[in-house]
């Protein structure tokens, strides 16, 4: 990052940059919990698009099953964790940490009945509309695909309130400190979709086996609700689940409007991709989805797993106003560290050895080395805005942990408003400017997307840029409520050193020396990928060391330790 485009730090800690220090302790062994229960459901998610890219591929039944899989990820995301985030968490958690356990049982059963509810008579609604949404999420698909993208849509919804039944769950153990199950709970929802894959594959053609995937998927969702029983169970047990209106329960609602609304707005984002993407050639939809799927990586693991684990205690806070936001500059300020430390060596990673790891993940059956560079020039457009985007996270979650939902709803707007316009710019009328790029760059364009679809690298770089915008009001936002929360322009100038470095020695090693002899190794995009990325890190690693960053020793010694 260069001071000149704003985005570099100053210190407002110690002269020697050392982390500061949040006076509770178990933020950090919190964040390696939902990181690593988030790593392995990543993992498995993997997984499954390396599934779906074997029998599926970039086909019009791709296409289908991507763009249905937006609807009840919209309503997940709407009415069940994003609530819980900025609405019902603070809520829940400041009533626990003034001891009040009683009001917060009922507080938690009272919620649980009405989302109940509400999400069933959202669900029963969304079958009965689904050929509208379908005209709204992909205006571009027609015919045989539209209507199998119906039929697909009409499946998962039944799966929309096991989902946000799972994220109510979630919020309640992330209350009580009991992160790990709910975060690996995705691991059978993955699963079970790789289940039906596997069965089915070879014995169904592709539209019939994207109807028998998303029955898969409503089996998965079954299962990563029923896995959480025992561990709720301790504490919703006692609680009373009737809808009542009790104060706390009324706060929450308050705060219910700008969250749905701010959380409507990014999703909106993520839709008007896609509904561009979707008057793009066949295959633009899954492409996209593909590279997201990469792309959100460091978003979940990085971003959520620190912003999920500090929003409870953030809430928790209490004291003078100026102890709650020294309290809360600390741990932004460490957070804040935390997530640059793996997420700008991931920005350098996806740019160096990019196409090897879309290659190892997804390269196999119907998914062609030419699908392979279509996706890593899709990927390339996010690397604009990851470190905004991960960082964004942790700043929205301290303005719920603020009780301020509003905030976070503007600048989200701002975000989705750029996003759009930029979109449609570069998807359409500057397509060419991407296109010229990529030739001056002396790379070859997709033979699969051509000129046209390589407008789908232009709107994850547009949604990169508009997270900036939005990192930014953040930030700025933040900081006139609480005081400066900034990192040193030096930890940040060793990292991206660090990173450069490996960038530079992995494409090395690949390019004049693994590349040579694993030709016929089994599973060799696989063997390839695993091992320059291993290197990668492990030079990194090296590298930041030498310059003394401090969180290698600490991120190395919370494994060592466990």
């Amino acid at each position: 990052m260069s001071h000149d485009a704003g985005v570099s730090y100053r210190a407002v800690s110690e002269p020697n940059s050392e982390p500061p220090k949040p006076k509770s302790g178990g933020r950090g062994g919190a964040a390696v919990f939902v990181a690593a229960g988030i790593f392995l459901s990543r993992i498995a998610g993997l997984l499954r698009e390396r599934f779906i890219a074997h029998y599926l591929g970039n086909s019009a039944a791709s296409d289908a099953f991507k763009a249905a899989l937006k609807i009840p990820n919209f309503l997940q995301n709407l009415l069940g964790e994003g609530v819980l985030s900025a609405s019902f968490i603070p809520v829940y958690a400041k009533l626990i940490a003034e001891k009040k356990e009683e009001e917060a049982r009922r507080v938690a059963g009272a919620f649980a009945a009405i989302l109940a509810l509400v999400v069933s008579v959202t669900v029963l609604i969304g079958v009965l509309v689904t050929p509208y949404l379908i005209d709204f999420i992909a205006p571009g698909f027609q015919g045989a695909t539209r209507q199998l993208t119906i039929r697909i849509v009409r499946i998962l919804f039944p799966g929309v309130g096991l989902l946000v039944l799972y994220a109510w769950c979630l919020g309640v153990l992330n209350t009580h400190k009991q992160f790990f199950v709910s975060y690996v709970a995705p691991v059978l929802w993955n699963a079970s979709m790789i289940a039906a894959l596997i069965v089915f594959g070879t014995r169904l053609r592709e539209g019939d086996l994207a109807i028998a995937l998303s029955w898969g998927h409503v089996i998965g969702c079954a299962l990563q609700l029923a896995v959480q029983g025992p561990f709720i169970w301790r504490h919703a047990r006692e609680f009373p689940f009737k809808p009542r209106f009790i104060e706390p329960v009324r706060e929450v609602f308050r705060n219910l409007g700008p969250v749905v609304m701010g959380r409507g707005v990014v999703q909106l984002s993520a839709y008007i991709d896609q509904m561009i993407a979707s008057l793009l050639p066949t295959g633009s939809v899954a492409s996209l989805s593909y590279a997201q799927t990469i792309s959100l990586l460091p978003v979940s693991l990085f971003g959520m797993s620190v912003a999920a684990a500090e929003l409870p205690q953030m809430s928790s806070s209490v004291g003078t106003q100026e102890e709650i936001h020294e309290a809360l500059r600390k741990r932004l300020a460490r957070g804040l560290r935390q997530i640059a430390f793996f997420v700008i060596p991931t920005v350098i990673a996806f740019i160096a050895i990019g196409r090897l790891l879309v290659a190892g993940l997804f390269q196999t059956g119907k998914f062609s080395s030419d699908d392979t560079l279509y996706v890593w020039y899709i990927l390339l457009g996010s690397t604009i805005g990851l470190l905004a985007t991960t960082q964004g996270r942790l700043y929205s979650s301290a303005f719920y942990a603020l009780r301020d939902t509003k905030t976070p709803l503007y600048y989200a707007a701002a975000r989705v408003a750029l996003t759009g316009a930029l979109g449609y710019l570069f998807a359409f009328p500057l397509n060419w400017m991407i296109v010229a790029l990529i030739r001056f760059a002396g790379m070859p364009l997709p033979a699969a997307a051509g000129e046209a679809g390589i407008g789908t690298v232009g709107l994850t770089a547009s949604a990169g840029l508009a997270g900036w915008l939005e990192f930014l009001l953040l930030r700025r936002g933040l900081q006139k409520r609480i005081g400066q929360i900034e990192l040193p322009f030096s930890f940040q100038a060793r990292l991206w050193g660090s990173a450069i470095v490996a960038g530079i020695a992995a494409f090395a090693f690949d390019r004049y020396a693994l590349a040579r002899i694993i030709q016929r190794v089994p599973f060799r995009h696989i063997a390839e990928a695993g091992v320059v990325a291993g290197f990668y890190g492990v030079v990194y690693f090296g590298a930041a060391a030498a310059l003394g960053v401090p969180e290698v020793r600490s991120t190395l010694s919370r494994f060592t330790k466990r």
